[in-house]
């Protein structure tokens, strides 16, 4: 049954399909394997394969009858190299770790494979999921499908690429300054920032570090709430973890339920837009007209996010990545040495400043859904630039101080404690993807996800992926 169309059917329609016995896990295997063998080697997406690994756990997860193995049902999901899954390879994108085998899954697989996922990839991510270009000195870069001699930006770079390849129907990635929502924007796929707690996940460093959330990638908006709710729950060894919702986020985002005010800015007033990319989103977002929804121009006031994030971004990787400094300083990426040392020559008083920025961020954006349902906007301020370059110097005049200024209109939500996804909504006139980022109130997923499939109906892209790998246009 290891039939090669399977790639092109939905996750919802393919977890049916294990559900009722007419497929098995292990045709799923079969069939990605091939797909991978076909496809990879010109994207460079899923660099780490543990195919011995999943067939064993499809074959334990088979004793128990279809229809009682989880909410995935023996779907087979990628987990970005970044996070540990059992007796597999986990390198972090950095040389420092090339050789390690985890010992031990995260909280987040663990979770996963109970809830019926099988795990048979580790998807590529830079090193230490720093940047949104997914490059990194133990396996190279990521290309985009779309056009393979452009950036699948990142962190979850590969995620997003096997997922817009038929190389997975849904992703496992994180998201700090967009790194979910960046490659959904550049490949043309579904990425969720979900609410912090939402996904339990092993904590490090600190207990209550919720910069990165763990989220789910797809191809499109239910499959996206089915991985959601796979991930979702709460766990003692996560004390910020919140527990499932009562109804499903599949339930959520099949509801219909439509959103009657709408905000779209193009920049959030902080951030320069290439102008094909600012056209895009806000023709895309004017079509919530055709569901009823005011839209109007307006966003919430987040004008310290630059500030506010260099600092806090910059202290979480001296408290995560100190230590890497001191003893293996020529193995790390000038980048991530940069923000350690940032990170380190913090004051007390700027942290404190940087948190108390936070605060008066959330409360205003709060406020600020009080009047709108739902906050529109680009969710990559460029389309997919050239892999070769490794972060976005400039756009539309204005040149960045740092390699993670240009990720602003993402990072600037990250901060207010919202969740939010990219949703597919067009193309540049060479054929590039363009992701509308939508963001809804905290812990307002489900009113995000509802909204998001309003507005994929309307839109019509939907089914675009998986497409075969493209190389460069002439």
């Amino acid at each position: 049954m290891a039939d090669q169309g399977l790639v092109r059917e939905t996750a919802c329609a393919v977890v049916e399909k294990l559900n009722s016995g007419e497929v098995t896990p292990l045709d799923l295997l079969d069939v990605l394997e091939k797909r991978i063998a076909a496809v990879d080697g010109k994207v460079n997406a899923l660099p780490i394969l543990c195919f011995d690994r999943a067939r064993a756990h499809a074959k334990a997860l088979m004793q128990k009858p279809a229809g009682q193995r989880g909410l995935l049902a023996g779907m087979p999901v990628p987990i970005k190299d970044l996070f540990n899954v059992e007796g597999v390879r986990n390198t972090q994108g950095s040389p420092i770790f090339k050789d390690t085998i985890a010992a031990r899954s995260d909280l987040v697989v663990e979770h996963l494979e109970n809830n019926g996922g099988v795990v048979y990839a580790k998807s590529n991510t830079p090193e230490f999921g720093a940047g949104a270009n997914t490059f990194n000195e133990v396996f190279g870069a990521t290309l985009n499908p779309w056009d393979t001699s452009r950036s699948a930006a990142g962190s979850s770079g590969g995620a997003a690429v096997a997922l817009a390849t038929g190389m997975a129907w849904l992703a496992h990635g994180t998201d700090m300054g967009g790194s979910l929502r960046n490659p959904a924007s550049f490949c043309g796929i579904v990425g969720l920032r979900p609410s912090i707690g939402r996904v339990a996940h092993t904590p490090s460093a600190t207990i209550d570090r919720n910069l990165t959330v763990h989220g789910p990638m797809a191809r499109n908006v239910e499959d996206l709430a089915l991985l959601l709710d796979a991930m979702s729950g709460e766990h003692a060894a996560d004390p910020l973890s919140l527990p499932a919702p009562a109804t499903s986020f599949l339930s959520a985002a099949r509801s219909g339920k439509k959103p009657t005010r709408i905000a779209y800015s193009t920049d959030l007033g902080i951030t320069p837009v290439d102008p094909e990319v600012a056209a895009v989103t806000r023709k895309a977002a004017e079509r919530f007209a055709e569901a009823g929804a005011i839209v109007e121009e307006a966003h919430p006031d987040l004008r310290e996010a630059h500030e506010c994030f260099h600092v806090l971004r910059a202290f979480d990787f001296a408290m995560t990545k100190a230590a890497l400094l001191h003893s293996k300083r020529d193995l790390l990426k000038p980048e991530v040495i940069w923000n350690i040392e940032e990170g380190l020559n913090l004051t007390v008083e700027q942290i404190a400043r940087a948190e108390a920025q936070r605060v008066a961020m959330t409360a205003r954006t709060v406020e600020f859904f009080e009047k709108y349902d739902l906050l529109l906007a680009p969710a990559t301020i460029v389309a997919p630039f050239p892999v070769e370059n490794r972060y976005v110097a400039e756009c539309a005049g204005k040149k960045f101080e740092n390699y993670v200024e240009w990720l602003g209109i993402v990072y600037a939500i990250t901060l207010a404690c919202c969740p939010a996804l990219s949703l597919p909504c067009g193309f540049t006139a060479s054929g590039l993807p363009v992701g509308l980022q939508i963001v809804a109130p905290p812990r307002g997923d489900a009113k995000l996800l509802a909204g998001a499939k309003v507005l994929e109906d309307i839109l019509g892209v939907r089914g675009t992926t998986p497409i075969d790998p493209r190389p460069p246009k002439q």
